[in-house]
């Protein structure tokens, strides 16, 4: 059974949220306070958290914070204010979507249907697709990605990535000079039509050359081209 917490100080939010997940078939568990949310993230262990950004305790953002120190379980933001910074500073210190309220409650429960797909990774679904041998690891000079193993290697050793970073990597690896539109990235590595701001994949990017020690003025790996997205640098050995 998957399991969901809910976490959202509007009692009447939780309850239609609650009505429809289980509706779905999940086990769901309520959090009115940043408190109780981090709480029951420890007894509970979700497989995806709805949290609120505005709590009346601890702010959402901290509560995420806090989740990220212990766990990758999947988070996704629900928000009512206005300004980006608050939603691209929710993405970048590890949340993996974001909905803006008022919101659908059938919209926020296709987001959760889709975010828990990504442990479908990119190598899952060729190998389901064929019957042929498992996805060698990818050797890029001093980087190694291995989309068996889910990991990435350097020079400096393994590298930590959470599961949509690894996810993003790997589609833009899997072919190296190809420029991708922020557009083609959602589609393929968050696996929707995506309403949002488009600039997310711009946060995740960022997040990904800081892990991989990729220097944006003069990057080697992940190449910004302005006014389209993205590309692989690096070539396959």
């Amino acid at each position: 059974m998957v399991r969901v917490l809910v976490v959202d100080d509007e009692a009447q939010i939780r309850v239609v949220l609650r009505a429809y997940l289980e509706r779905e078939g999940y086990t769901v568990e309520e959090a009115a306070t940043g408190r109780d949310a981090l709480t029951l993230a420890a007894s509970f262990q979700p497989d995806l958290v709805l949290l609120d950004i505005g709590l009346p305790d601890l702010d959402g953002l901290e509560v995420l914070r806090q989740i990220r120190m212990t766990s990758e379980v999947y988070v996704v933001m629900v928000t009512a204010r206005a300004e980006e910074v608050d939603l691209l500073v929710g993405l970048s210190v590890g949340a993996d979507d974001y909905v803006a309220k008022p919101f659908s409650p059938r919209e926020v429960v296709a987001r959760v249907k889709t975010v828990l797909r990504r442990g479908r990774n990119i190598a899952e679904a060729a190998a389901a697709a064929t019957p042929t041998p498992i996805v060698s690891a990818w050797q890029f000079a001093d980087l190694t990605i291995d989309p068996e193993r889910r990991e990435v290697r350097t020079g400096d050793g393994l590298v930590e990535l959470s599961a949509l970073e690894f996810d993003l990597l790997a589609a833009l690896a899997s072919s190296p000079g190809r420029v991708f539109s922020r557009a083609q990235l959602l589609e393929r590595v968050w696996g929707y039509a995506f309403f949002g701001d488009e600039r997310v994949v711009d946060v995740h990017i960022r997040n990904l050359r800081r892990a991989l020690s990729d220097d944006a003025a003069s990057p080697a790996i992940i190449g910004t081209v302005r006014g389209v997205g993205y590309k692989f640098l690096k070539e396959q050995v």
